[in-house]
């Protein structure tokens, strides 16, 4: 049966679709996954050949287990192409990942551009919004806070439901303000805007509000500027990408696994830009080589820096709280000669106005201090572990060896005013810069150790002195010190077992792989081959007894139907419906890798509507032929489930499973919800995280112009085939 205009309406209401929808992932998922729950404490498989109770793994299951651990599934053919090159062979390739031909992958990517953008260049590029409407007001004489605070609240009256020409105004998409309106309709002087802003300093009229939407958008126009959420796209379609179609899928895992370890939030102000730098030049050269390379490239990171504030420490005594000099010192003290002053104008560009109000914000602005917000977060989740044996004390002076440990304009403002054409704005930062200690010459966003803002004296770190005068060498010593720690080599080998093996290694696991990565100096494949070779790794009761995760469910089920992707908006979008936007994660632990964190019904349920979707072509960029899988029967629904099964699950299903799979057969096929009615424009940003935790408040959703397609296809091959995606096999690994 195809589907029709009639099948695809249906004439029920959405709440009622979502309850069939519910109540079908229900039936499926009852008893196996009660029995998934007590994985947690002893792993159990419910499958046809009843792995937990044979003695061992057949040849096909460990090609399997294998290239569900390893990577993102099986492709169609993968199993067969595995045993020709053994499967000892394929293991050590891809533990050698630089040595294979990706080349299907890379081709994929080469519309990308933000990948092979600098920093520097990405500020060029995509502006802060920020930036751009300190631009527009720098232009009309206008305080930069007070403009953007009248967008804001504009959003905000919009948001409650009052609604006025400019209702749609978004503070962090000023594009967005082109659309609002009849910017065209405002054809006034410079002169005329001044006085426009002077009658009505604080609250702007809508007519202004339209005359400021119109500079905004001739400034994205006339630079050729894009939005920032576009850079956001091409970063999160990459990660999909590579996932897919590479070859070196271990890699691949490893690269999420440390953006996990080493996590950064997306929507932390700045973040953002650094993200491509972060996985091209951190992430992805250190995955599979030594743990102290990958830790040093993370501290000196700008994404790493930004997120959790070290660009910000200061040491209290330092020369940038002192003041630079006498110069400094005059304006700190409120007494500054013609002379000083005239000196101010030429090296910064600054009016005496500006020279006067900056005079006075450095006499009312506290001293800059100490961040420990990364000296915590390095010991406690990325080396020693919250039991690693460390103290506050610790924590003090890991912070103090951190100090100066900066980014060069941090928020792109001197890179963006000199794209923009602002001299004015562009020699007032660059001399701001240069007062502060920062070379001219230096790259907007990029690392750069600020002697003058380092802590210089002596530190005592987990009991080993560091001397004093050491400057940017105290934080390599830091981590020197913890990458040789016991509890390092433990902790890292724990969270590589959890990921490879089971959510509760055994502590002889742990200390086996534990070993290995002391033994080689924190080389990652040297642990990692500790972990693949250990008898755990293919014991029968590891075997699909790890919960995929979002991501991996979404990249196996297009891998395992051989589908093709762009992974455009609308497929980053259903995966952040599944509680997994790459780059989502507030917090510094990273998204967790345990079935306790992904079972719930609403999760559940959203992995359901999205093999539905992806069976149905409806999916914008997203293509599968379920006809190669169907045979000459199509209409014989048991024999199609039974093809099925073998393709997805590799004839390994539980006979509850296929029960419940036999009596949806003649059950209406429920629709997939994944579009919200009230959405965003930037969709996958701020959106629901696991068990409740969500970032930010806006509500989940998909941009109107990536809503789901029509549905196509043979309804019930369809069903049986999203279903079978829904399995509580096909979610497991």
């Amino acid at each position: 049966m195809k589907f029709t205009k009639f099948t695809h309406r249906y004439f029920w209401s959405e709440t009622l679709q979502q309850t069939i929808a519910a109540l079908t992932l229900t039936a499926v998922f009852a008893l196996p996954l009660s029995a998934g729950a007590q994985t947690m404490t002893r792993p159990q498989v419910a499958a046809k050949a009843a792995p937990s109770t044979a003695k061992s793994l057949t040849e096909d299951q460990k090609i399997l287990h294998v290239l569900n651990r390893l990577g993102y599934g099986a492709r169609p053919g993968d199993v067969e192409r595995v045993k020709q090159t053994g499967l000892d062979n394929y293991i050590e390739q891809q533990l050698n990942a630089d040595k294979l031909d990706d080349a299907v992958a890379e081709s994929k990517l080469k519309n990308l551009d933000v990948l092979k953008m600098s920093n520097d260049e990405l500020f060029a590029k995509y502006p802060s919004p920020a930036a751009v409407i300190q631009l527009v007001a720098q232009n009309n004489g206008m305080n930069a806070k007070e403009l953007r605070g009248d967008l804001k609240a504009d959003k905000k009256e919009a948001k409650n439901g009052q609604t006025t020409p400019s209702a749609n105004v978004d503070n962090q998409d000023p594009m967005m303000a082109a659309k609002i309106g009849n910017p065209t309709s405002v054809n006034q002087t410079a002169g005329d805007k001044t006085n426009l802003l002077q009658q009505n300093p604080t609250g702007l009229s809508d007519e202004q509000k339209r005359e400021y939407q119109r500079q905004i958008a001739e400034i994205y126009r006339a630079n050729d500027l894009h939005r920032p959420a576009e850079l956001t796209q091409q970063i999160n379609a990459s990660r999909i990408l590579r996932a897919v179609y590479s070859e070196r899928q271990l890699q691949e895992q490893m690269v999420d696994f440390w953006s996990n370890h080493f996590n950064v939030y997306v929507q932390k102000a700045s973040t953002r830009w650094f993200i491509p730098e972060y996985d091209r030049d951190v992430i992805r050269p250190n995955a599979l080589g030594n743990f102290r390379d990958l830790l040093t490239a993370t501290a000196k990171s700008p994404a790493m820096l930004f997120y959790l504030d070290n660009f910000q420490s200061v040491a209290p005594n330092s020369n940038q709280n002192r003041g630079n000099g006498r110069l400094q010192q005059l304006m700190q003290n409120g007494q500054l000669p013609e002379r000083a002053r005239e000196r101010i104008r030429e090296r910064t560009g600054l009016s005496d106005e500006q020279i006067a109000q900056r005079m006075k914000q450095r006499q009312n602005q506290p001293k800059r201090g100490i961040n420990e917000n990364y000296a915590r977060e390095l010991m406690e989740l990325h080396t020693l572990g919250v039991d690693g044996g460390y103290t506050q004390k610790d924590v003090q002076e890991i912070a103090r060896c951190f100090t100066g440990w900066t980014i060069v304009d941090p928020r792109g403002y001197r890179k963006s005013a000199a794209i923009m054409g602002s001299d004015t704005q562009n020699r007032q930062i660059k001399g701001l810069q240069r007062l502060g200690g920062i070379p001219e010459d230096a790259k907007s966003g990029s690392f750069y150790f600020n002697a003058r803002q380092h802590d210089d004296g002596e530190k005592t770190v987990l009991g080993q002195k560091i001397k004093s005068g050491g400057g940017m060498e105290d934080g390599l010593k830091v981590i020197d010190i913890l990458v040789k720690q016991p509890a390092t080599a433990k902790f890292i080998a724990r969270k590589l077992a959890v990921k490879f093996v089971n959510d509760n290694p055994s502590d002889a696991l742990v200390n086996r792989a534990a070993d290995a990565f002391q033994k080689s100096n924190g080389d990652i494949k040297t642990t990692l081959r500790a972990v693949f070779t250990s008898p755990e790794f293919f014991a029968p009761e590891n075997y699909r007894a790890k919960i995929k995760t979002p991501l991996e469910v979404l990249v196996s089920s297009i891998r395992t139907l051989g589908a093709d992707t762009n992974a455009n908006p609308a497929l980053q979008g259903l995966l952040a419906k599944m509680g997994e936007p790459l780059y989502g994660w507030i917090a510094p632990t990273g998204y967790p890798d345990k079935a306790e964190d992904w079972v719930n019904t609403g999760a559940l349920l959203e992995r359901l509507n999205y093999g539905l979707a992806l069976t149905s072509n409806r999916i914008p960029g997203t293509r599968v032929d379920l006809a190669r899988f169907t045979g000459r029967d199509p209409d014989n629904k048991e024999k199609v489930m039974n093809n099925f099964i073998a393709v997805i699950l590799n004839n390994e299903v539980s006979a509850q499973t296929r029960e419940t799979l036999m009596k949806q057969l003649n059950q209406p096929l429920p629709e997939p919800t994944l579009a919200a009615k009230d959405v965003d424009g930037e969709m996958m940003e701020n959106v629901s995280m696991p068990a409740g935790k969500v970032a930010g408040g806006r509500k989940n959703g998909l941009n109107a112009a990536n809503r789901l397609l029509p549905p196509s296809g043979n309804s019930e091959v369809v069903k049986i085939a999203g279903l079978i995606l829904g399995s509580p096999e096909f979610q497991r690994q």
